[in-house]
């Protein structure tokens, strides 16, 4: 688990609508606090990131596919109690409760709990899910480890917090449940 004075520092960033990196339970993360952050514009700059690839949210329970979901298939309530916590970003049409901001261009919103005590920490003390990319440049590795974060990305965020469990290495599986038939759209 991570220090206490790096968990508290990353709650007040994240209150103040900062970025953070830290630990998930599939690679480091770059996210922001729905609730505080005005929309995701910082982790695109941070990341150099394409605007038009959305970013999906870590959320604290499976109640949240609910809550930020509408409409939610059978499927994708399956597929969270069978996966999560874990590496599966449930993607659903977005609910009244998600900024438009935060919201893909379809009105949807892609939704995970991580299995990570650090992040399920800092979402629970911030409140609100994170809007959460994997913390790298476009285009460059993510980082398994807090040793892979590249300096200068760590020196652009308000804090980075190590800990946690081991990350695999390996982003999480993405799977549209928007449509009669789930697709998956990456592949963990």
């Amino acid at each position: 688990m991570a220090d206490e004075t790096s968990l508290q520092h990353a709650v007040e960033v994240l209150k103040a609508g900062g970025a953070v990196i830290f630990p998930t339970d599939t690679v480091f993360g770059l996210g922001v606090s729905v609730g505080h952050a005005p929309s995701p514009r910082l982790l695109y700059d941070l990341k150099r990131r394409d605007a038009s690839k959305p970013i999906a949210w870590l959320v604290g329970s499976p109640a949240d596919l609910d809550v930020y979901g509408a409409d939610v298939p059978d499927l994708a309530r399956q597929l969270a109690d069978r996966h999560w916590p874990g590496p599966l970003t449930v993607v659903v049409r977005a609910s009244r409760r998600v900024p438009a901001a935060f919201a893909s261009a379809q009105g949807t919103i892609g939704l995970r709990m991580p299995n990570d005590p650090v992040a399920l920490e800092l979402i629970g003390r911030v409140g609100f899910p994170l809007a959460t990319t994997s913390a790298n440049a476009s285009g460059m590795p993510a980082a398994g480890s807090a040793a892979q974060i590249d300096p200068a990305l760590a020196a652009a965020v308000g804090c980075v917090v190590e800990g946690g469990l081991s990350a695999s290495g390996v982003a999480s599986t993405i799977v549209d449940c928007t449509g009669p038939e789930p697709r998956i759209l990456r592949q963990g």
